[in-house]
């Protein structure tokens, strides 16, 4: 779970969530590519001078075990299944829709016949001129903004947004359910820093696995979904704050405060911008975000989760950053990509990279 899917706004860029910042992968052929920003439209685009990035101090000690390539697959299932790809486009299926969407990474023919793509009750066409909502077409029938969707019992919204993403990220389940378990298994109290959270399903299912739970956004219109997707969810009895600010900011007050947390969760866009219109540059900013996200771990932490999508580098790269971050705390490393299996020929669709340091 936004792209802020929130996720400096995953419509996301800001630092919240930035999925068109996240996502930028290029387009099929006649479709114009997004621009660099979330997914939730943001009102102001004036930007702030950018402050002198906070000093990463290197750090000594013995650096964290590693293990890589690691990587996190997704399986179809009933609630979301990836169904074909190729030729710059994947077809997909979300709880009772069957959608096409352009997929940059998918440069091999489709394994269905044509025909298995023409059923598609969506498809993100890119033609700013298309009738109905956003840049989608609805070749049976037009269909609302919004549609239920369900991810292992909990309910949320799916919803059409002009930027192509529908404010959920399959492949992020494979780390939603080491989260839950990782929080389960605790048996104490546990809190969760969600950075970048866009639609807040992360949140919902950490909260739901019995964290206190934090969620920053940047976008306004990401937080306001997040909430109703708790409604949706029938989680509103749980202890969820949902702070609409920019990541760094917030994660740098917390640090002043002394707050801390035991799982932090970072899925920052490539770029993207604050609600009062700080700049975030991944490969300038991340190094100074990641310093801070260790400084405000608990004695005690269990996970820094980190997720990059659309970078011109190598998993290789976050994985070192990480480790010397977290020189002399031990625990491992873990590094490598999230993938969506499909279900015609067996392929795998690589999504996003991402480096998890774990206690142990």
């Amino acid at each position: 779970m936004k792209p802020s899917r929130d996720r400096k706004t995953r419509e996301k860029p800001a630092h919240g969530q930035n999925r068109a910042g996240h996502r930028q992968s290029r387009p099929a052929k006649g479709i114009a590519p997004p621009p660099a920003t979330h997914d939730v439209p943001r009102e102001d685009r004036h930007t702030q001078p950018k402050a002198p990035a906070r000093p990463v101090i290197r750090r000594q000690g013995e650096l964290p075990a590693e293990r890589l390539p690691v990587i996190l697959e997704v399986a179809p299932n009933d609630d979301y299944a990836l169904l074909d790809s190729g030729d710059g486009r994947k077809l997909e299926q979300y709880g009772p829709y069957r959608i096409v969407r352009p997929e940059g990474q998918a440069i091999w023919q489709p394994a269905w016949p044509q025909k298995e793509w023409d059923q598609a009750d969506a498809t993100f066409t890119g033609d700013t001129d298309e009738e109905g909502m956003g840049r989608w077409r609805f070749p049976k029938a037009p269909l609302g903004e919004t549609w239920p969707m369900k991810h292992d019992g909990i309910d949320y919204l799916g919803r059409f947004t002009s930027f192509r993403h529908v404010g959920v990220f399959p492949e992020q389940a494979s780390h939603w359910d080491h989260m839950a378990a990782l929080i389960t298994q605790a048996n104490r109290p546990v809190k969760v820093l969600n950075l970048f959270g866009y639609t807040g399903l992360a949140s919902l299912i950490a909260a739901r696995a019995g964290a206190e739970v934090t969620h920053v956004d940047a976008s306004k219109k990401a937080i306001g979904w997040a909430r109703e997707n708790q409604e949706i969810a029938r989680l509103t009895d749980k202890p969820i704050r949902w702070i609409c600010e920019d990541a760094m900011k917030f994660a740098e007050r917390e640090e002043r405060r002394g707050n801390v947390y035991d799982i932090i969760l970072f899925d920052p866009p490539a770029y993207g911008r604050g609600p009062k219109g700080e700049v975030w540059q991944l490969f300038e900013d991340l190094p100074a975000l990641t310093d801070i996200c260790r400084s405000i771990l608990t004695p005690k932490p269990l996970a820094v989760v980190l997720t990059a999508y659309s970078i011109r580098s190598s998993f290789f790269a976050i994985h070192a950053l990480m480790r010397d971050i977290f020189a002399d705390m031990g625990g491992v490393v873990e590094s490598g990509e999230l993938i969506i299996r499909e279900k015609s020929a067996g392929r795998a669709l690589s999504t996003s990279l991402f480096s998890r340091w774990l206690a142990k």
